[in-house]
């Protein structure tokens, strides 16, 4: 989870500050009052090209991270290795470039 949170707070900034600037705001109503704001961090996350490109590149350290979280769910801290490889894995990712397309693992 603190992965995917670092990655959407660099590439979905703009968003995630609306987001969180509306749910402060709204303590009591927040769900109902932010909802459209939390689908732009969703859309964000989902659409931006260097996110895409992150989860094709990094599809192993990330499952293995997944994998690790299922496994400790009560110790999210037995995966802090998992949380550096998938970290460094995605900071070498680079942006793609204007018109090229983002492979798709499946």
């Amino acid at each position: 989870m603190q992965a995917a949170l670092e990655v959407t707070a660099r590439y979905c900034r703009k968003e995630v500050e609306e987001y969180g600037q509306c749910v402060a705001s709204n303590p009591s109503s927040w769900q109902q009052e932010c909802h459209s704001l939390k689908v732009k961090v969703a859309q964000c996350t989902s659409s931006h090209p260097i996110i895409q490109k992150i989860r094709a590149e990094c599809t192993g350290p990330l499952t293995a991270f997944e994998h690790c979280l299922k496994q400790n769910q009560s110790s999210e801290v037995n995966c802090s290795e998992h949380i550096n490889k998938f970290l460094a894995c995605a900071e070498n990712v680079k942006a793609p470039k204007i018109g090229e397309a983002v492979p798709h693992h499946t």
